[in-house]
């Protein structure tokens, strides 16, 4: 029978679906087996020939119908599952009723009243008699997933069958190990099998049909307790479950192994169609879905030093319910862990790779997925954290995220991207090693939006910052904290600033001291402790190789005295104010020479006016989302904890920190809009006098007039004298004693945990067009907006 055939007899069988009053009976197999028997119909086919207003109607109309179809094409699954799939027919039934459950899924989660459904056993659906009740016991989800699991372990349907004659010695679905059936090479198994398109297309569809029965968490309002547990992936990463391992095994190292470069030879990619993407996609979505887990509220495994010949580590306490999450946890020989950051850091720079011969290699679009993998890799595996740490490697994940944040800075549609961008750099920067990696030159020219410098690392990471704040779009405010708190965190570490990259730190202390933008919100004045802050690590632990900065602060010296004399009287307070309403851009462009940009390079665009994008819920602020740690005389952090503290009042290492009153009123302010906040003189004196201004003063105090003697005594307007002067200058016994160095270390917790669920949901959403899955379906947990 043709294409056209079976497409037109499947929509017969979907227009009388649609229009039968009365309920069809379950056992009416000539009517219910049109819609899989002979079908060869596409899962783009199916989208097209199920309208959404159809589905609805029999939701609606004849719910009883509806009911019984999702009854039918689950017991079908179930018993392709039980037979092991080993006709042609089979196979096409079993495709046919996946295709159909995609479509008709989200329709059902839509309806709050048919949310139960598929948790209810189905009365008197026995499969054929009543001999096994237990079984038959069953909710309708459950048969569901773990015939979905066993299907993605079914020889010669979707991995090869190591039998090698056919004649009826099929291999029993119930004796198979399925962890000898893992289907790419990596953590925890060795053998990669040989590529099959077929079975690569057929793990797809199941894995798209997996997804969407977890996508039920997308029709349920933001909420801190619709946060907790998803009951489908609660349930697949159970030990109900008997393939989890294995299947887990299957997801990371299909990604990880992922090659997309058409084996390295530039152009392959446009000879050999490449049919692994889609379902490394597919694959990547499905394990950020299984491993969402709000780790504030669970115990996490505490990993001991032992190592066993296992790849996953025999940790006590045995950790998640959830074994997705339980066995990443795990996750402890190096070799894999090199296996995971090569293979992460390989795909996220792939996007980048384009710029050398445009168009030479195939330009992935999964990357926001692969961020949220590396983050929960780092959130839930410290031991992984700190192998990326390890070595300079980590920089091969640092620069594609720098180019994303700098790339998307102006683009409303990626604000998602640029938050998690800067939530990894967060984590990251908590750690010493990543401060010290930092101070590798940057030699890798990949054209990026930013005026040139030689420098290093942290160069790069400070010129980004610089633009992002400088040039990115109003929504992007409530990331500056983020910003300068990883600036903040690695600056003790950073052995020599480039003459740019100091022009750029200064620039951005003139522009958050001005009266007005301090004046201006509740909050603001905390940017200028957090870069004084900076400027105090660097003179006291790294002053030798920083000589560009302290010139720089030298010749803007003008600003830190304007700082310590900010006028606090209503009259000067009116007439900052005043100014603001006449200033519409948040930081002037003004007095940052931006020098010309990299050469190759496209300015950051903005989003295409229509672009959709899915809205996210609000981050924590930054005393919610780092817990502060004291670095100690051996380089241990000691947890500064603001209960301990004593106030700040009494000049402890933490008058940098504005008070609990503080917190209080920006809590306030943040949450009641900013026009029924004003200053008064008594805010400004609160916080001004805690504005840690010595050391540069003492600074200023003790250079500036040996710098002027030497342009005085030279006649001197060349800067590389001066220069050479302060490279070979020394502050010993002139400063005030070393402070402290204060790390503010992410920490978990339900805010963060509730924004990636949104994000990534909002992602998975947006990126699965073909078919639209979700498209105009009652999504509660984001809105679709256009730019």
């Amino acid at each position: 029978m043709g294409s056209a055939d079976s497409k037109l007899n499947f929509r017969k069988a979907v227009i009388q679906l649609t229009t039968k009053t009365q309920p069809v009976e379950a056992t009416d197999d000539a009517f219910w087996d049109q819609f899989w028997a002979d079908t060869a119909t596409s899962v783009q086919d199916v989208f097209a020939l199920v309208p959404a207003a159809e589905i609805r109607a029999v939701r609606e109309e004849s719910p009883s119908n509806l009911a019984t179809l999702c009854y039918k094409a689950v017991e079908k699954l179930v018993q392709g599952a039980e037979s092991g799939c080993h006709s042609e027919k089979e196979r096409q039934v079993v495709l046919n009723c996946s295709r159909l459950l995609t479509r008709v899924l989200p329709y059902i989660f839509e309806d709050p009243d048919w949310r139960g459904f598929f948790w209810s056993t189905v009365p008197g659906a026995g499969r054929g008699g009543s001999e096994d009740d237990d079984e038959t016991a069953r909710p309708l989800a459950e048969s569901l997933l773990l015939a979905i699991a066993d299907l993605l372990f079914c020889p010669d349907f979707t991995v090869q069958s190591h039998r090698r004659n056919n004649v009826d010695s099929a291999e029993d679905v119930h004796s198979l190990d399925s962890c000898e059936y893992i289907w790419e090479a990596g953590v925890g198994f060795a053998h990669s099998p040989q590529p099959n398109y077929i079975h690569d297309m057929n793990r797809m569809e199941l894995l798209k049909l997996l997804l969407t029965c977890f996508s039920e968490a997308m029709y349920l309002p933001p909420s801190p307790e619709s946060g907790s547990t998803n009951p489908w992936v609660q349930f697949f990463c159970s030990t109900e479950n008997r393939h989890a391992l294995p299947l887990f095994t299957s997801l990371l190292n299909t990604v990880c192994a992922y090659d997309p470069v058409g084996y390295g030879i530039p152009y392959n990619h446009l000879l050999f169609s490449d049919y692994r993407e889609p379902l490394v996609e597919e694959a990547a979505q499905v394990l950020i879905v299984t491993l969402d887990h709000d780790s504030a509220t669970s115990a996490t495994p505490t990993v001991d030093g032992t190592t066993t010949g296992t790849a996953m580590d025999d940790a006590e306490p045995p950790g998640p319910e959830n074994l997705f999450v339980n066995y990443l946890s795990r996750i402890h020989r190096e070799e894999d862990f090199q296996f995971i950051l090569k293979g992460i850091a390989r795909l996220l720079s792939n996007p980048l790779l384009q710029t050398y011969l445009p168009n030479s290699t195939k330009k992935i679009q999964f990357h926001q997925e692969l961020l949220v993998l590396f983050w929960k890799l780092c959130d839930f595996n410290k031991k992984f954290l700190f192998f990326v740490l390890k070595s300079s490697d980590v920089l091969d994940i640092l620069v594609p995220i720098l180019c994303f944040l700098n790339d998307a800075r102006a683009d409303q549609s990626r604000v998602g991207l640029m938050h998690i961008g800067v939530f990894i750099l967060l984590l990251l920067s908590g750690e010493r090693n990543f401060g010290v990696r930092l101070n590798k030159p940057y030699s890798v020219r990949v054209p990026m939006d930013i005026p040139v410098f030689t420098g290093t690392h942290a160069d790069l990471l400070i010129v980004v910052f610089h633009k992002i704040i400088t040039s990115g779009h109003q929504r992007l405010q409530p990331l500056f904290d983020c910003l300068l708190t990883i600036v903040v965190n690695v600056s003790p570490y950073l052995k020599s600033l480039s003459m740019v990259t100091a022009n750029k730190l200064l620039h951005l202390l003139e522009a958050f001291s001005t009266t007005w933008f301090l004046f201006s919100a509740s909050q603001n004045h905390h940017l200028v402790f957090f870069l004084l802050e900076v400027f105090n690590n660097i003179i006291q632990y790294q002053f030798d190789g920083n000589s560009n900065l302290v010139y720089a602060i030298i010749r803007k010296r003008g600003v830190f005295h304007q700082l310590a004399n900010l006028p606090t009287d209503p009259p000067s307070i009116h007439k900052a104010l005043q100014r603001r309403r006449k200033t519409p851009e948040p930081l002037s462009r003004a007095g940052s020479q931006e020098g010309a940009s990299m050469e190759g390079s496209r300015p950051a665009a903005p989003a295409e006016p229509g672009t959709l994008k899915t809205s996210l819920v609000a981050t924590p602020g930054i005393d919610k989302l780092t817990e502060k740690s004291q670095v100690s005389e051996d380089g241990t952090l000691r947890s500064l904890e603001p209960e301990s503290q004593p106030s700040s009042a009494e000049g402890s290492p933490s008058a940098g920190e504005p008070s609990q009153t503080w917190r209080e009123q920006r809590r306030l302010s943040s949450t009641s809009t900013n026009d029924q906040w004003s200053p008064t003189s008594d805010w400004i004196l609160s916080w001004k006098s805690k504005l840690p201004l010595q050391t540069i003063m003492r600074l200023l105090q003790v250079l500036v007039p040996q710098v002027e003697k030497i342009c005085i005594d030279k006649g001197l307007t060349d800067e590389s004298e001066i220069l050479r002067f302060l490279q070979h200058g020394t502050l010993v016994g002139l400063l005030p004693v070393p402070h402290p160095i204060l790390i503010r270390k992410y920490q978990a917790n339900s805010g963060t945990a509730m924004w990636f669920r949104t994000y990534m949901w909002g992602v998975i959403y947006l990126r699965n067009v073909d078919p639209p899955i979700w498209y105009d379906t009652d999504v509660k947990l984001f809105e679709i907006q256009r730019v």
